[in-house]
Parts: C-alpha cells; structure tokens; sequence
C-alpha cells in the first residue's frame, strides 16, 4: 500500500477542517460550505486519488490507501490535530482516518454515508456496482440522479444536475467502479464504538441507500455523537441545499476559536 499527493485547496483561518467527498465527485462540491466555514476554519478539500485534479494510480483502490493519501496531506500540511467532514464514501474514510490516526483527530462529521446494511440493502447496493461494470456507468446515470437528487431540485437547476453528472463521466470508469466497490464493501459498525471523538451524523429524510434509519443507527453505535435528518432531501445534500447543512454544521461543532 503506497499513499499519494492529492490535488487540494486551501482557504480560511483557524483550525483545520479536511473535507473528503464522495464517488465520482470533487473538492469543489465543499466550495458553498467553504464560503462560510473559512472564517472560522481553515478548510482544506482535495481530490481523492483518481478523481479531479489528483494522480489516477492503478486501480484497485482500498479504503486504507484514501485513508493514507489522507495523512500524506495532513503531514505535508503540517496540522497536528484535525476536523474531518465527509459526504457519501468520505463519511466512511473520515471515520476510518479517525480510527487509524486517532491522535490527529478532533471531531468527526458524517454526511449521507451507509453503515449496517441489512443482507438485502448490501445485495442491491452490490448489484448496482455489478450493472455497471457490465453496461457501463452512462446507462445507470438516470438512476443515480434520481437516487442523488429530488424532482423539484432536478427539474429547477438542470445545470447544476448535468455539472454533476460530468464530474462521473469525466472520472475514469475503473476508478468509478473500484471507489463504489469500497463504499459497497465498507462496514463500520465493529469499529465505530472505538471512535471516542465527537461526531455529527447527518443524512436527508428521503435518502434511500443512506437512510435516516442506517443513520441513526450510526449515531446510536458512535459514544459520542448527534443525529440531524434533513426534511425533503436525499443523498446530494451539500449540492441541493447546503443552506440546510450549514446551520447544523455551525450549531452542533465546538467552538473554533476557544
């Protein structure tokens, strides 16, 4: 396992905030946040390997190698202690970076991600992976816009729909595959009551993979966190409303400046 430099921006003061986004997707998706955050935390969001503006190493990926491209940024950086924020599969590698480097860590935020997965629930996640290798990602893109976004926000901002769909066209298809393959892969919940940092779950009430259920069930398993469910969203809720995001964020986080 070797770790890489990511692509990654920088912007604000104050205690450092690394923001890891999902499948397919990009550092830029934490621009709407970064607006407000960046005045009390330096906020720092990059490329995950294969993605944007980062090197494309071989596939396959591992969930340790995001992990470790991760701390690579951290030291070269030189932040001490870290607050982590991810959506999707980074609400999983925010948490695995957690347990693996639980001394570089002060709090945790988890935005629509998935952990304890009935049989059922990781079989169609699975199936979906398996579509895709076999007809290829374009087919499926109708799908997963409908699972990402809601009606009225796909019927009302077709641009900011189709930027989104040519962040996943514009990723290498194997690469594509082998991240859904580790957020199919990953369960959290054996490990998720070792995390003693702080943490806030957060999911959309309409969020079908990522449910409030699964979700609560999250924060029920972590010693020391908080649940929001957003009303009338599903999974892209950074993109769809980070209005809503952002009041949570501010609420529930310590205070940077004490």
């Amino acid at each position: 396992m070797s770790s890489i430099e990511v692509a990654f921006s920088v912007v604000g003061e104050g205690p450092p905030l690394y923001m890891v986004h999902g499948i397919g997707s990009r550092k830029v998706t934490w621009e709407a946040l970064t607006e407000n955050l960046s005045t009390d935390f330096t906020c720092v969001s990059f490329d995950l390997r294969g993605h944007g503006e980062s090197p494309v190493p071989p596939v396959p990926y591992s969930l340790d190698e995001l992990v470790e491209d991760m701390e690579l940024l951290r030291k070269l950086l030189g932040h001490e202690r870290i607050h982590v924020i991810g959506h999707s599969l980074g609400g999983q590698i925010g948490p695995a970076y957690a347990r693996t480097h639980p001394e570089c860590v002060e709090t945790v935020v988890l935005l629509s991600t998935a952990a304890g997965r009935t049989e059922e629930e990781s079989a169609k996640v699975k199936r979906v992976v398996n579509m895709m290798r076999e007809k290829g990602v374009s087919p499926l893109l109708k799908t997963l816009i409908n699972r990402w976004f809601t009606d009225e926000f796909i019927a009302n901002y077709p641009d900011i729909v189709e930027a989104r769909i040519k962040q996943v066209v514009e990723t290498p298809e194997e690469v594509f595959l082998s991240v859904f393959d580790i957020y199919a892969a990953t369960e959290m919940l054996p490990w998720l009551p070792h995390l003693n940092c702080p943490c806030l779950v957060m999911t959309g009430e309409l969020d079908a993979g990522c449910s409030p259920v699964l979700n609560k069930l999250i924060a029920d398993t972590l010693p020391n966190a908080e649940l929001v469910i957003l009303e009338n969203l599903k999974h892209s809720i950074l993109i769809e409303s980070p209005e809503k995001v952002l009041p949570c964020l501010l609420y529930t986080s310590p205070s940077p400046r004490d």
